[in-house]
């Protein structure tokens, strides 16, 4: 199962660092401290949040994403879409 959903990235006060938002999943963040970090952490996020999503609803309702254009970002923020992908392997019961 391939997934792709808009992620709102806003970069640390303090440092090069990112904090990563996904509008569509509801409390699925990451961070990082340079952009290639904070988008490995924030797809691992993701691979999590749509896991346990599939788990618990047998199969899955997962949010529909959202259009860019839609997206309101603060100054400083932009959005950049990743591609999470979950391999299903057959049970082995």
């Amino acid at each position: 199962m391939t997934f792709t959903y808009p992620a709102v990235f806003t970069p640390h006060k303090e440092d090069g660092g990112y904090h990563v938002e996904f509008p569509d999943l509801e409390g699925c963040w990451g961070d990082g401290p340079d952009l290639e970090d904070a988008i490995e952490d924030a797809k691992y996020s993701a691979y999590n949040w749509l896991m346990v999503e599939l788990e618990e609803m047998g199969g899955g309702h997962f949010p529909a994403r959202s259009h860019i254009d839609d997206i309101e970002v603060g100054e400083g923020s932009f959005i950049k879409e990743l591609m999470i992908i979950i391999k299903l392997l057959p049970d082995s019961d």
